[in-house]
């Protein structure tokens, strides 16, 4: 049953007794809308890398088959959009962010990662958010690989942020020391993007 809550947005839908799992000013919807730059660029996994960088004491290289050989995590969590959507209870695969990271073993002064991708987008997150147990570069999604659409063959997976920080077609892990703008973030948005704290505009 769907309960109409208003808020200074005005009303929006919230499946009765998931209010606390929603943030302000959002709507909650079955749909995984597509949100990208205008195009969805095709990744083979044959060609696929992911480079980890920057501030790092050992630049690491996985291919697609060395990338699966690390450890798989499966996570639900719900995904909250800067244009007021939100999804609950999505299912995600993949590698604990935590893991890749550690491969490449981050200098002491590394503090922010700055995610590249096949598309030319790119969103900076704050390390420590990078590190939580639920953030993951997922290759599944709902128990099935994940879709070109949705950023095949990985994306970033980053729960307690607006969904631009989880960056979709994901091939460069950059480790910075000091914080850097991507490409919304250039253009307006926050550069931290707390959906509780309705952290959408800079």
């Amino acid at each position: 049953m769907l309960r109409q809550i208003g808020n200074m947005f005005g009303m929006r839908n919230i499946p009765e007794g998931m209010e606390e799992r929603v943030p302000p000013g959002q709507y909650v919807t079955p749909k995984m809308p597509v949100m990208n730059l205008g195009f969805a660029p095709d990744v083979p996994t044959a060609t696929w890398t992911l480079q980890v960088y920057g501030r790092v004491e050992e630049q690491v290289e996985l291919d697609w088959d060395g990338f699966l050989a690390l450890a798989q995590q499966a996570e639900t969590a719900d995904f909250h959009c800067v244009t007021q959507w939100s999804r609950l209870d999505v299912g995600w695969e993949g590698v604990p962010a935590s893991v890749v990271l550690d491969l490449a073993r981050p200098k002491p002064d590394a503090r922010f990662v700055m995610l590249h991708c096949a598309d030319g987008y790119s969103t900076n997150v704050d390390i420590t958010a990078v590190r939580q147990p639920d953030v993951l570069f997922a290759h599944r999604q709902d128990g099935a690989p994940l879709a070109k659409a949705h950023g095949a063959p990985v994306r970033l997976v980053v729960p307690a942020r607006y969904g631009w920080k989880s960056a979709k077609w994901v091939t460069g892990v950059e480790l910075l020391t000091d914080d850097a703008p991507g490409y919304w973030e250039r253009n307006g948005y926050h550069m931290r993007g707390d959906p509780w704290g309705e952290e959408r505009f800079g």
